[in-house]
């Protein structure tokens, strides 16, 4: 999976309040709707402007808090390809498997707003376009990178019938 657009930037610590704001709750059946809030309070900007492909680009740990699996499904939704940080809260990492939205954990030093950038999940490479430097990853352990081809979990178990490790 490659992937490649702009970068959105985020700092330390956002938390899934931040990225699906709990006074919006009431939306969980409205997707469509809850999309439009998505990261709001930690952005106001961020909804209206991303566009398909862009990375949200954050620091150290990502999508701590509350366990809320809409929060990985929201930023999906957007229009993000990927999210890169730093680290991440670890059920905010696997919910977001789950729901086919792919989660690095990189050094993002150096990212600057709006720069453009290109993922290569199978070879672990991020490059910044803009800036001229790569950094390297982890690839994802191949079971997650099935899940993430197939859409996420549930798609995943249906088009296989089950789930092998």
């Amino acid at each position: 999976m490659k992937f490649k657009g702009k970068s959105w930037l985020f700092g330390d610590d956002i938390s899934t309040d931040l990225i699906f704001p709990g006074r919006y709750v009431h939306l969980l059946s409205n997707i469509p709707e809850l999309v439009k809030h998505t990261l709001e309070d930690a952005r106001a900007d961020y909804a209206a402007g991303v566009k398909p492909g862009d990375f949200v680009v954050a620091g150290k740990n990502f999508g701590m808090g509350s366990s809320r699996e809409q929060a990985a499904t929201i930023i999906k939704q957007s229009g993000a390809s990927a999210v890169l940080a730093k680290s991440f809260a670890r059920i905010f990492f696997r919910n977001s498997i789950n729901n086919g939205l792919p989660v690095v954990e990189v050094d993002t030093s150096g990212i600057e707003e709006q720069d453009e950038l290109e993922l290569d999940l199978k070879a672990g490479v991020l490059k910044n376009l803009t800036k001229g430097f790569e950094r390297r990853f982890a690839p994802l352990p191949p079971i997650m990178t099935e899940i993430l081809n197939d859409g996420g979990l549930v798609a995943h178990i249906k088009k296989h019938g089950d789930f092998h490790l």
